[in-house]
């Protein structure tokens, strides 16, 4: 009768151990994580080089993720590749995000996972009789990374919003052209192109030239500083691995706080990473530029999501930005 019991007991245990595991689910193995080119990707650079992602996850007591490294370039490959399971984390701009957030509100559940920084954008232009936006005429043509659709092109349209009170008044002027072949362009003088909608380095690079100069700051269209990129995943994924999403985070929290102490050190790793030809004098700048802020917080996505949502471009604006985002995300002082 003992013996019978203590084997009730024993096995009553094991059922309870069994049932405790099953209802754990490990953290997933490995974190494939794409990026595009840039000086906005700097944070992960960092966390890449310096293993800051592998340290929080070995201080939140779980097994660091086999972290792979991608390359891709364009926020439709990106999401091809998130969706179809290629992919865990992909970066792009803030206003595709968005756009991806509400595309697959049932069915994939995009959600974002973490800012990469505010960085103000500029409108250039070669052409001495522009000062505003009222000033581009049929003649004028704006290059942008890829019109309508994309960060430069949507901020481009909120300005127009404000300035004319019709917000596609300047489409017919834009062109889809990569920025270092509008920046070619629009530095040479002998093209069509005579703007540019651009971020850094090739705001800076084009204004440093003296050939160009400034018509638009999107810190200015938006009120202040703003997201520029962030890093998003699927819902399933975010909930499946909160303490891997949590590392990640604390990771570029780390790098971002580390970016700024130590930005010679900063401008180093960049140009290796990147096998830049720029000077390292030159990048340093733009690391220590005052438009430039590394951080994890979210900047203007409300006002981002409302803009798309009174356009057409997203069918229902989000309550409040932190919908947009991974929960641990609404404990920052973001907007």
């Amino acid at each position: 009768m003992k013996t019978a019991k203590f084997l009730h007991v024993g096995a009553l245990a094991l059922g309870f151990v069994a049932a405790t595991m099953q209802g754990v689910r490990a953290e997933t193995a490995q974190l494939r994580i794409a990026q595009q080119f840039g000086i906005a990707y700097l944070p992960l650079i960092v966390a890449s080089e310096r293993g800051l992602i592998e340290d929080e996850a070995k201080a939140l007591g779980i097994t660091p993720p086999k972290i792979e490294w991608l390359r891709l370039s364009g926020a439709a490959s990106m999401n091809e590749a998130l969706i179809s399971g290629g992919l865990d984390f992909a970066t792009a701009g803030i206003t595709p995000m968005i756009l991806t957030w509400d595309k697959t509100r049932t069915t994939a559940k995009i959600i974002g996972v973490a800012a990469l920084g505010s960085m103000a954008n500029i409108l250039t232009t070669n052409n001495p009789n522009v000062k505003t936006l009222a000033d581009f005429t049929e003649k004028d043509r704006i290059a942008l990374p890829s019109v309508k659709v994309g960060f430069q092109p949507i901020v481009l349209q909120m300005a127009a919003d404000k300035a004319f009170g019709k917000y596609d008044k300047l489409d017919e002027l834009t062109v889809s052209m990569p920025h270092p072949d509008a920046t070619a362009q629009i530095l040479s003088g002998r093209s069509e192109i005579t703007a540019h909608f651009t971020s850094p380095p090739f705001s800076q690079q084009q204004l440093a030239s003296g050939k160009v100069h400034q018509v638009l700051n999107s810190y200015d269209v938006l009120g202040g500083p703003h997201t520029f990129n962030v890093v998003y995943a699927t819902t399933k994924f975010v909930n499946d691995n909160p303490k891997t999403i949590q590392a990640f985070v604390r990771g570029l929290d780390r790098a971002n706080d580390w970016i700024k102490a130590n930005p010679k050190e900063a401008t180093a790793l960049y140009i290796k990473a990147e096998n830049s030809k720029l000077t390292p004098d030159f990048v340093e700048s733009i690391i220590r530029d005052k438009n430039i802020n590394f951080t994890t917080i979210p900047e203007g996505a409300q006002k981002f999501a409302d803009f798309e949502a009174k356009v057409g471009l997203i069918k229902q604006a989000p309550a409040s930005w932190r919908d947009l985002f991974w929960s641990g995300l609404g404990e920052k002082p973001g907007s």
